[in-house]
């Protein structure tokens, strides 16, 4: 559940500007300032169904653009890459193994952010 959270606010993040005005002020009540679909509902004047229904579009719009995109898959393999090299450099004893991963963990960061 929390990773699906997570999941749910990193897509916000990165495609927000991409919904319509009226999904971003939903998601981010829902998700983020935690109303209840009850309070939203009220606040603009719609059922708690049509809060719903919105909410689940708005999901699905995020889920296909990063379809289309990849931007959080991206920034996962980055993340990823660069807790590898942080590892490797807590490693005291760096050996030209570990040097030449670094320098790969490095060239894969620069292509990965130059696409």
């Amino acid at each position: 559940m929390l990773d699906q959270l997570n999941r749910i606010n990193l897509l916000y993040d990165i495609y927000a500007s991409l919904l319509t005005i009226r999904q971003q002020e939903v998601l981010q009540l829902y998700f983020s300032d935690n109303y209840s679909l009850a309070e939203i509902a009220a606040e603009y004047g719609i059922s708690r169904q049509a809060v719903h229904d919105l909410i689940q579009r708005s999901l699905a719009s995020l889920e296909k653009l990063e379809k289309k995109l990849g931007l959080y898959s991206l920034y996962n393999e980055q993340q990823e890459l660069i807790d590898e090299a942080e590892k490797l450099l807590d490693s005291n004893n760096l050996q030209q193994k570990e040097i030449n991963r670094l320098r790969e963990i490095i060239a894969g960061l620069r292509i990965s952010t130059e696409q």
